[in-house]
């Protein structure tokens, strides 16, 4: 006797996707997540999808199969699985009318921001790729709008991703009357939104989450899934078990273990602690990408700022007038690259001295550019305040000398370096990173110069000078358990584990290494969530006494 036909464990995008999908193709599912409030880091997202050739391109604008698998194949560095690539841009399109049709879910997409590496073969310069959510009315969740997780990142829940920071250098506020209206529903943007909207889809086929259930073990029957083992004991049976708990940023032992480089300052839910990873392992799959994360630059900021004490560091580092360096007084990337690929320059080894060579550095700015840029907010925001001033926290002196002593930069290092960024900046041009080439660069910066080098290239000013340290962090991990086509789990020997899916920031990422564009995390965990969802479901039809065969 089982209990369900298909268990789900977690409560993000990928995995309220499996359950809504799962319940579509005629299964009883099972929805359990260990917090006590739902969403995951889906809901502490920007929110949006990144979903090659969908039909929601703006008019005029195209983009096809071929395109996006050379796209893939450009960035792959052999990361990538061929296999799990074509399924990814083949059913991305499919998952979004699934869940436009059939639930309130809906996107649109967004015209003109480009794909992060623009310059590769296939890759949309002129964007469209990425789609968001519009606010959803919380007002429709009735007692679990309140359940939701609430990101620390965008205190405002009622923006969308273009009205803030995340979405472009300087956002364009919504006006008052529409902010009105959106609080008058408790409409929110952004992660919210789309979490949101597949909880209601959830809801509405009565799917209610099954909150602080922590799953600890599989229950294998002769090699195959027969259900879930809870913290408490407890045991709960169904022949299908959809993983999608997320990444294992937050377990140390596990970072240490798998990780490529330096990564201590994730900013995903705490809960993030790999309990899919141990379970799946104990089950045998084989793992893949185990390397990788999200990668994402942080700074810290006081707690009444920002309850994690930290903050994304984005679009900041875009703007003319800053740079980076190193212990050395030495840039080392260009600062307006993406944040995943800006990651692997923290992991640079410095083999004489036996240590990471960009760790710690320091972004280096002055009052001038604060006051036209202010940045440490401790979360995205969509207004600045003209003529802000930095806060008395941040480390400063009169003279870059004097801020390098106190910092412990290289002086004479930060001075030549200081020079040379001066000198090439005032000519737009930066021969030693090629900052100021790349489309995504362009995007970025200072809108008034768009598409100019000189939005993101501009000397350093006059003193006073400041330096905010800049830590590794990442959005969350990105290996764990190999899987097919369908999502379903792989063993050390490569065959199906029967009755095991896996989706999200749980599974091993049919991204490898690197990151498409704005939404390259959530698209693909929720096309595998689909699809897990979805051949858990015809699972339960094949081995039903009920089934008709030929």
């Amino acid at each position: 006797m089982t209990d369900y036909d298909v268990i789900v464990l977690g409560t993000g995008a990928a995995a309220l996707t499996a359950a809504v999908s799962a319940h579509e193709g005629g299964a009883r599912v099972g929805l359990f997540e260990k917090s006590d409030k739902v969403g995951g880091t889906s809901a502490w997202s920007g929110g949006q999808i990144w979903i090659p050739n969908h039909d929601k391109m703006v008019k005029g604008r195209t983009d096809s199969r071929e395109a996006a698998l050379t796209y893939l194949d450009a960035l792959s560095h052999g990361m990538i699985d061929r296999a799990l690539a074509e399924t990814y841009v083949d059913t991305g399109p499919e998952m979004m009318r699934f869940l436009e049709e059939r639930t309130p879910v809906q996107f649109y997409s967004i015209p003109d921001f480009p794909d992060y590496h623009s310059e590769f073969p296939g890759a949309k310069r002129e964007g469209g790729r990425t789609l968001e959510c519009p606010p959803f009315p919380y007002q429709e969740l009735g007692d679990w709008a309140s359940r939701v997780e609430a990101s620390p990142y965008y205190p405002d829940h009622t923006m969308t991703v273009g009205e803030t920071t995340l979405g472009q250098p300087v956002p364009q506020p919504a006006s008052p009357e529409v902010k009105a209206a959106r609080r008058a529903v408790d409409a929110r943007g952004m992660g919210a939104a789309l979490i949101g909207r597949l909880l209601k889809a959830c809801l509405d086929r009565g799917i209610e989450p099954q909150t602080g259930r922590r799953a600890t073990e599989l229950i294998l029957d002769g090699g195959s899934v027969s259900g879930v083992r809870f913290e408490d004991g407890e045991e709960v049976r169904a022949p299908n078990v959809v993983i999608a708990t997320g990444g294992f940023e937050w377990d140390k032992a596990l970072v240490r273990a798998f990780t490529r480089g330096p990564m201590t300052h994730p900013v995903s839910v705490r809960t993030n602690t790999g309990d899919g990873l141990k379970m799946a392992m104990r089950a045998g799959a084989m793992l893949g990408n185990m390397r990788e994360a999200w990668w994402m630059p942080v700074i810290e900021v006081p707690t009444d700022l920002n309850a994690m004490g930290q903050q994304l560091f984005t679009y900041e580092r875009t703007m003319p007038g800053g740079l980076m360096v190193n212990r050395k007084g030495r840039r080392f990337t260009n600062e307006a690259s993406n944040y995943n690929a800006f990651g692997a320059a923290f992991h640079e080894q410095d083999v004489s001295a036996f240590q990471y060579a960009n760790l710690p550095c320091w972004f280096i700015f002055n009052a001038g550019f604060y006051g036209e840029y202010p940045f440490l907010t401790g979360g995205l925001t969509d207004t600045f305040e003209a003529g802000a001033t930095p806060p008395q926290w941040v480390p400063s002196a009169p003279t870059l000398r004097a801020l390098a002593e106190r910092v412990g930069i290289d002086p004479d290092g930060l001075e030549q370096s200081v020079a040379r960024f001066n000198a090439n900046a005032a000519e737009g041009r930066d021969p030693d990173f090629q900052r100021g080439e790349a489309a995504n660069d362009l995007w970025w910066g200072d809108p008034r110069w768009r598409g100019s080098p000189r939005a993101t290239l501009g000397p350093l000013g006059e003193g006073p000078y400041y330096a905010i340290e800049v830590k590794s962090g990442a959005l969350g991990t990105k290996g764990g358990p190999q899987t097919d086509r369908q999502a379903r789990v792989l063993d050390v020997d490569g065959r199906i584990i029967p009755g095991l899916y896996c989706a999200g920031n749980a599974m091993a990422s049919p991204m490898g290494m690197t990151y498409g564009g704005a939404g390259g995390t959530l698209g693909p965990a929720m096309v595998f969530g689909y699809l897990a969802g979805k051949g858990a479901a015809a699972r339960v039809k094949q081995d039903s006494p009920l089934a008709v065969t030929a």
